[in-house]
């Protein structure tokens, strides 16, 4: 038997050999090498852990989740089981540098979800079919509406292990949440999956720490302002390229900084190619153009890499159009740049949160007369109906010295 010893749960057992393969891939071993936060650690020093981590940890809770169903009655096959591992394993694996950082940039209009799609059905033709009922859960396909919510929905495995992760690895201790006490309230009643009423007050902590989490942490003005720059590292390295001999660290960056490469354009090869992609590749690279004689380039590489930031300002109200007009130019002024080189450096944008998402998909909770109640009602808490609302905010981001 395989362990991996992890700092959240303790010892991870590896369940079956299809698994243990399926960890041994290239495919997956990249994800040592993508950070599960982005740039995070710019605001949280300690926010260091990968993909890997997350997807290990996603699937030590399923095990526990599946082990808890069956007590209960549940009828889980096999067959089902492996399916629900290999699904919860493989969840992330389409996720590119950075993480949700570059989603969209290196392969542009493509979500991640995708590209864990292609790399599961390449997969499956290496593995000879073994993984069918995995990319049925994951598609959300299987006849079982239970299993694919144990995989996602808005109490699944996956947000179980980032919160808690997440909050371990930040010391953000908001958003530690009682996963074991969670998955041992879990049942079945319909088909779907419910959360037992014991089990309510856990409902509420998680879904209020989820909250916390998204605006202390993965939507820190901070965060969200170094992901712009990476962003707009790719995008301004993307326009030169032709200009100036531009030369990325590595074939497979070059090949997508010169290809406007779409889902619909992957085929094994182009898959192969953003499989050889990970964090080091940007790094490298970003650390190389920081030497560019360009001057947009440049300068957005120096503010990444020794974190002098853009500043950036939060407000719940649209950003005045006539502000950013003031500071795009004064930088043109200073720096002698063009109105669309200053849109680097001068940007607005807006940031949502939603906790809980009662549109999509709803948490039941299974009363003791077997009645089903949406979380929301069933709380004494006032404000469970108010994580439904989806919350935006505006921010701003100019040089501080056009201030």
């Amino acid at each position: 038997m395989k362990i991996f010893n992890d700092p959240i749960y303790g010892f991870i057992s590896i369940p079956n050999p299809l698994v243990f393969d399926l960890i041994a891939h290239p495919y997956f071993q990249r994800l040592r090498r993508i950070s599960q936060m982005g740039l995070s650690y710019l605001v949280y020093p300690g926010a260091h852990h990968t993909r890997f981590h997350h997807a290990l940890g996603s699937m030590h809770l399923m095990q526990k989740a599946v082990q808890v169903l069956r007590l209960k009655g549940v009828k889980i096959t096999k067959k089902e089981e492996n399916g629900l591992y290999c699904a919860i394993l493989l969840h992330d694996i389409g996720h590119g540098p950075f993480s949700h950082a570059m989603e969209h940039s290196i392969v542009e209009g493509t979500s991640h979800e995708y590209i864990s799609l292609q790399f599961m059905e390449e997969l499956n033709a290496e593995f000879k079919g073994k993984l069918n009922t995995a990319i049925a859960i994951f598609k959300g396909e299987h006849s079982k509406r239970f299993l694919v919510q144990l995989v996602s929905s808005q109490l699944d495995m996956d947000r179980l292990d980032y919160l808690k992760r997440d909050s371990f690895y930040t010391g953000v201790a908001e958003g530690n949440i009682n996963s074991e006490r969670l998955i041992s309230m879990l049942n079945v009643v319909d088909g779907n999956l419910v959360v037992e009423e014991k089990a309510i007050y856990s409902v509420e902590k998680f879904l209020i720490a989820r909250r916390f989490m998204y605006w202390q942490v993965y939507l820190h003005k901070t965060s969200i302002v170094a992901e712009q720059l990476l962003i707009r590292i790719l995008k301004r390295a993307k326009e030169i390229l032709k200009e100036e001999d531009l030369k990325a660290c590595n074939r497979p960056l070059q090949y997508f900084l010169e290809n406007k490469i779409r889902g619909a354009h992957f085929d094994h090869k182009i898959l192969d190619m953003f499989a050889q992609l990970d964090d080091v590749d940007i790094l490298s690279a970003v650390k190389t153009w920081k030497y560019s004689g360009d001057f947009v380039l440049s300068e957005l590489c120096n503010m990444l890499l020794n974190r002098k930031l853009l500043k950036v300002k939060l407000k719940s109200k649209p950003i005045d159009g006539e502000r950013l007009k003031r500071y795009t130019e004064k930088i043109m002024g200073r720096h002698g740049l063009s109105e669309h080189e200053t849109s680097y450096f001068v940007f607005s944008g807006e940031i949502e949160n939603k906790a809980y998402d009662q549109e999509k998909q709803h948490i039941n909770i299974l009363k003791k007369n077997g009645k089903l109640i949406d979380v929301a009602k069933a709380s004494d808490q006032l404000n469970l109906t108010a994580l439904s609302n989806t919350v935006t905010k505006y921010y701003i981001c100019y040089p501080k010295e056009s201030v």
